[in-house]
């Protein structure tokens, strides 16, 4: 009898261990989880403030299903050295995941993969798919497709309902062949928007210069249920990551890294999607950490360090005399250092539309050289003429903004014809860094209506009581 009972109990081993075995090689979480996470990803709010998480977005991801199969690109042919083009290797990997459902195409870790433009399309695909990034991929700035002028975006996926890109590895876009007029041509124009603020309305700087033959890193494009979460985009050509068009959008842990001097390399930039949450993410890069475009609302940012780059930005909006709107947006429990500008809205003269419930909390800047701005003068020229009509912009709440400025601590200039209307100051604390060097400015308003609850330092006195 004691044989038979160790004979069953090593039966009954062998079998839990084989069951392990299975969940291991087959689930998805043992695949998938970065054991080191960085650091920055998980930074705590701000000492002594504590708010609610923001609502969950309009649309959030459901639940993952169980994911029946896993296409590596090696599979397909890919040879990861990062000098073979494997760009066919990644679309006939896709392709054979779209045809499975619900299955995962797997970037392996080790690999540096040389891609050239490339569009992901979700045509063909059952839903919930998993774009698993452990390896490296990396932009062929030699491809030929570059200097057709036509192709726009490096990492395009379109038309894909339900899609998590995750993983510990790097999306790298190699910019500076682009940055600097390499392999292909650059811009020739300089980035202006460095000019201050301070000058005269007709003549603000901007944050804009061409954007001929640079194109986009990741686009999502007419996307629903989306998130992206754990990889690093780093050195796009153009914007880092883009939603375009998207509905149910969440974006947390991850790293967008680019040098803050590269021309128009929006950290992640929001155009037409609603329903966005973005969370415990690190970006530094050469324009918009974040930026918020034409039909955008529903858009939750928290918990996300921006520097370098030139803030947290609403627009710019109606340019070209278009209309255009943005609404209920939320910033709480973010860091900025040495930005240009802290968390800021930017509307073009002559344009049309609204910008209205929008609610910053919990900022806190580090020699950020202008931290709140409304700028109604918005322009990418040396000068640009005043005009009569503007997008408009109501109820903005600033509450809890606190640390050191270089420049000016408030900028609020509003147009004539149509004056800001419920601009809310509270418990701001800003200060000049201390170290003298600086050419400082006090607080300036132009047709700015509102109210201040102190503490508000420096007072911001030049605020219009009522409303237009």
């Amino acid at each position: 009898m004691k044989g038979l009972s160790i004979s069953n109990a090593s039966s009954a081993n062998a079998t839990l261990l084989l069951a392990l075995l299975l969940l291991v090689t087959t689930s998805p979480s043992f695949v998938q989880h970065c054991v080191a996470r960085r650091e920055s990803h998980h930074r705590p709010p701000p000492a002594g403030r504590h708010h609610p998480p923001p609502p969950a977005p309009v649309m959030p991801p459901p639940s993952s299903p169980p994911f029946l199969s896993t296409f590596s690109v090696l599979d397909y042919g890919a040879v990861g050295d990062g000098t073979t083009d494997d760009t066919k290797a990644f679309a006939a990997s896709w392709s054979s995941a779209c045809a499975a459902g619900a299955s995962t195409v797997l970037v392996p870790v080790s690999y540096v993969f040389l891609v050239g433009p490339i569009t992901f399309t979700g045509d063909s695909c059952v839903s919930n798919m998993i774009f698993q990034v452990d390896g490296t991929i990396l932009a062929d700035a030699g491809s030929t497709a570059w200097r057709s002028g036509v192709v726009m975006q490096w990492l395009e996926f379109k038309n894909v309902q339900g899609l998590t890109i995750q993983g510990c590895g790097t999306v790298d876009g190699q910019g500076s062949h682009w940055w600097s007029g390499g392999s292909v041509a650059g811009d020739a124009e300089m980035v202006t928007e460095e000019k201050s603020l301070g000058q005269n309305l007709k003549e603000l700087g901007s944050d804009r210069v061409g954007t001929s033959n640079r194109p986009t890193g990741v686009r999502m494009f007419q996307s629903s249920n989306i998130t992206v979460t754990g990889i690093t985009i780093r050195n796009s050509p153009r914007f880092h990551l883009t939603f375009d068009t998207c509905r149910g959008v969440e974006v947390h842990d991850v790293a967008v890294s680019s040098p803050g001097d590269s021309p128009n390399t929006d950290g992640i930039h929001l155009a037409g999607s609603v329903g966005v949450s973005i969370h415990h993410t690190t970006i530094a890069c050469g324009d918009d950490c974040i930026s918020i475009q034409d039909g955008c609302s529903d858009v939750f940012i928290r918990s996300v360090h921006c520097g370098p780059g030139h803030g947290i930005s609403i627009g710019g909006l109606g340019k070209g005399g278009a209309s255009a709107a943005v609404s209920d947006v939320t910033v709480q429990d973010v860091t900025l250092n040495q930005t240009m500008t802290g968390v800021r809205i930017k509307t073009w003269q002559g344009g049309s539309g609204s910008v209205k419930n929008v609610r910053f909390s919990g900022v806190r800047v580090s020699a950020v050289k202008t931290p709140i701005v409304i700028d109604q003068y918005y322009c990418d020229h040396t000068t640009c003429a005043n005009q009569t009509s503007a997008v408009t912009v109501a109820g903005v709440a600033y509450q809890g903004v606190a640390g050191t400025y270089t420049e000016r601590p408030v900028y609020l200039a509003c147009a004539d014809a149509a004056p800001c209307a419920g601009i809310h100051l509270a418990d701001i604390q800003l200060a000049p860094v201390d170290d003298g060097g600086y050419h400082l400015h006090g607080p300036f308003c132009w047709k700015v209506y509102g109210d201040e609850v102190r503490p508000v330092e420096p007072p911001v006195n030049c605020l219009l009581a009522g409303a237009p």
